[in-house]
């Protein structure tokens, strides 16, 4: 893989290399406003093994558009632009049915009376891929229930962003998942709460959800699809993440993403074990990467809520991220870019945050709104 250009404008280049290990090498005299995301991209490059490598491409982790590649330089662009000071919604959650076989009582599916149809789904995709999103994600409901789901994925163009995609599993069949793949479906994720099956199931409140969830991954790999084997975690069950990522190993998903449960459970020891957890498999070799938004939207990035997300309700109103009741506007009445500007006009969402809005709002005087 020899060196690939991933931006060029005034004053800044910036190319992808690779001489054993990829790195980012930035050139121009504004190359210095960009050296924190180019040392954070380098620090994950070299020193975590990656989700998967391809021939002509490294997948660092089932959440980043493979590098090299054009979705990739959207993601240098945007990253540019934030450090100048222009942040723009790089992902975007879209609940896209309310439709699920589920009954979870931690689902931060919104209440909106009227789903969005086809076409009004289609026209806010592009606006936010206008504006700079290259991250796509179907959340709750099931995505798989939506008649119009593979018309979607093949509507979105695999040139500006990739497409992930929440689902239980209780719908999955071969077929199916090799029809995901077939359209252009970067990721799937399943979310396991146990290794023990009734545990999973009182969670997702459906007997035989954990077997589904499973079948799920396996058909999901079989059709060659990037899997992730997804899970929240709170304080009771963070004893349960050791068995947990050695059922990703057994499974052979390319990534284990640890999630933040939201009842606020966790303590900083909780914390700082995930995070110990996750330096030490990736650094280590074998078996699948780990994400956590312990460190994710911790220390490295922090809070991604209004900074580099927006969550679109089933029908159409926007918040900052799924997990923050507050609606910022609804996207049948106002143009996405403006319903963006709204939220970055909200001092709340200013500064880097090392802690999740959503679980301290009193901190970032989000309560009483």
């Amino acid at each position: 893989m020899s060196g690939v250009n991933m931006l060029r404008m005034q004053g800044l280049s910036i190319d992808c290399e690779y001489d054993r290990v990829l790195r980012l090498k930035a050139e121009g005299p504004l190359s210095p406003v960009c050296n924190p995301f180019i040392k954070r991209m380098n620090d994950r490059l070299s020193n975590e093994k990656p989700a998967r490598v391809d021939k002509e491409q490294v997948i660092a982790s089932t959440w980043l558009p493979p590098i090299p590649g054009n979705v990739f330089k959207r993601l240098v662009k945007a990253e540019v632009g934030i450090a100048l000071g222009k942040y723009v919604p790089e992902t975007v959650s879209f609940e896209i049915t309310r439709k699920c076989g589920c009954d979870c009582e931690h689902c931060a599916m919104s209440d909106g009376e009227y789903e969005l149809t086809l076409d009004e789904i289609k026209t806010t995709i592009d606006q936010a891929l206008d504006m700079g999103a290259f991250v796509i994600t179907f959340t709750e409901g099931d995505p798989l229930l939506h008649n119009d789901l593979f018309e979607l994925i093949e509507y979105i163009d695999s040139d500006r962003a990739i497409i992930n995609l929440f689902t239980p599993g209780l719908e999955m069949t071969p077929e199916i998942a090799s029809r995901l793949k077939e359209c252009g479906l970067h990721n799937l994720l399943i979310s396991i709460y146990s290794t023990e099956p009734r545990k999973h199931d009182a969670v997702r409140r459906v007997d035989g959800a954990f077997n589904s969830a499973i079948n799920a991954i396996k058909c999901g790999l079989s059709a060659g699809l990037l899997v992730t084997m997804s899970t929240h975690v709170s304080h009771d069950s963070m004893q349960e993440l050791p068995e947990l990522y050695d059922l990703a190993c057994d499974l052979g998903v390319h990534e284990f993403s640890v999630w933040e449960s939201m009842d606020g459970s966790l303590t900083n020891d909780d914390r700082s074990q995930i995070l110990e957890m996750y330096h030490h498999i990736n650094r280590s070799p074998g078996g699948p990467r780990m994400f956590a938004n312990t460190y994710f939207e911790g220390e490295m990035l922090g809070c991604l809520a209004g900074q580099r997300w927006l969550h679109i309700c089933v029908d159409g109103s926007i918040r900052p991220c799924p997990y923050l009741p507050q609606t910022a506007g609804n996207v049948r009445d106002m143009r996405l870019a403006d319903i963006w500007r709204s939220v970055r006009d909200d001092k709340r969402f200013s500064g880097k945050k090392n802690w999740c809005i959503a679980q301290d709002p009193d901190r970032a005087g989000y309560a009483g709104d």
